[in-house]
């Protein structure tokens, strides 16, 4: 292998995981701004939400707790350690090609 490919592949697993600890961040941030009990009329607040739930798609509302909190928790939570997972094991993968 040549170090040049080397170099992109190592620059591309970067990339990944730099993409894969924002979403997982986004994701995050909203937890704690829910569990928090941000202002929701809030621009930054608004954002991160919408962020979030776009990003949780898949997993939003995935549980049916009887507890708000813990829905968010466990959805927004299981999108961002999946989303971590999946970033990070990729980039691994990249690295050793």
């Amino acid at each position: 292998m040549t170090s040049r490919h080397r170099s992109t592949s190592g620059s591309a697993a970067a990339i990944i995981i730099v993409v894969a600890d924002v979403m997982a961040f986004i994701l995050g941030l909203w937890i704690l701004m829910y569990l928090l009990d941000a202002n929701r009329a809030n621009d930054l607040v608004d954002f991160v939400q919408g962020a979030a739930r776009w990003l949780a798609g898949w997993s939003y509302d995935l549980f049916t707790f009887n507890e708000a909190w813990a829905r968010v928790v466990c959805g927004y939570g299981l999108a961002a350690v999946v989303y971590l997972f999946i970033g990070h094991g990729l980039a691994n993968r990249m690295r050793r090609l």
